[in-house]
């Protein structure tokens, strides 16, 4: 198992494929596994790194609250380390609010970039929303956070049919460091970089899920609105995680993007 010493943690990363660089951005809660349906397809085109981001899957927890900014340049010292000077990004949720901060910090660092269900402005009412999440973690345990984190993920029909998918995926959720959870959580309530997604360069791919209610489409549509040349795309059938419950829609559509 790999591991990356940056400063204050050890980054848990794996690398895969050949071809141009891809780096692959996970959700709040998630690792770098929740990429498999992704990796047969991607890995036959570019050459994949996967990525915890800090206090996620086996990467180091450090006390919260994070920041974005600290975030993104987690990120940049990885790429850094591993000697990676250009890459497309993909990332989901959290890993596409990770993508676009370092897209403004490290501009020329990212070529194509695919955000899937993220926002790039937090809603009115994120601070004090994340807050009561963490005061459950830390009283309940993250297995207090996994039957509601799945409902918001996956449609109900998905659910009933995969249980084994939501399976896997809630222990992914459970095994999330409380810290991990509560410092990411306070970086992503805080993301206002709307007004600056102009001043990115790369070529973007703008996704959501049809039914995504964690980050409904009005955001990603706003996103796509504020970054000239970007392109939008509504993935049917699909709630906040999209690329496990219509993979092959997600693949499909983000190698047609990236291999242009």
């Amino acid at each position: 198992m790999p591991f990356a010493r940056l400063a204050d943690i050890d980054v848990h990363y794996e690398i895969a494929g050949e071809g141009p660089w891809l780096t692959l951005s996970h959700p709040l809660a998630g690792d770098l596994g929740m990429w498999a349906p992704q990796m047969s397809a991607l890995t036959a085109n570019f050459r994949v790194l996967r990525f915890d981001t800090r206090g996620h899957g086996s990467t180091s927890a450090t006390p919260a609250p994070y920041t974005l900014e600290q975030l993104a340049d987690d990120a940049a010292a990885l790429l850094d380390h591993l000697g990676i000077a250009r890459t497309h990004w993909l990332g989901l949720s959290m890993g596409g609010m990770i993508g676009q901060v370092l897209a403004l910090r490290r501009p020329g660092l990212l070529d194509r970039l695919v955000l899937a269900d993220s926002t790039a402005r937090r809603p009115a009412n994120a601070a004090a929303m994340w807050a009561e999440r963490c005061v459950q973690a830390r009283g309940g345990g993250m297995a207090s956070l996994v039957a509601p984190t799945l409902q918001r993920w996956f449609t109900m029909a998905y659910a009933t049919a995969h249980p084994e998918t939501l399976s896997w995926i809630g222990d992914v959720v459970a095994r999330t460091a409380v810290e991990g959870y509560c410092g990411c959580a306070a970086a992503i309530a805080r993301i206002d970089v709307l007004d600056r997604l102009h001043e990115i360069k790369s070529p973007a791919l703008i996704m959501v899920g049809e039914h995504d209610h964690a980050t409904p489409p009005e955001l990603s549509e706003q996103m796509s609105r504020h970054w000239p040349g970007s392109e939008y795309c509504v993935i049917p059938g699909a709630a906040h995680a999209g690329n496990i419950e219509q993979a092959d829609f997600f693949n499909r559509r983000v190698l047609d993007f990236l291999l242009r």
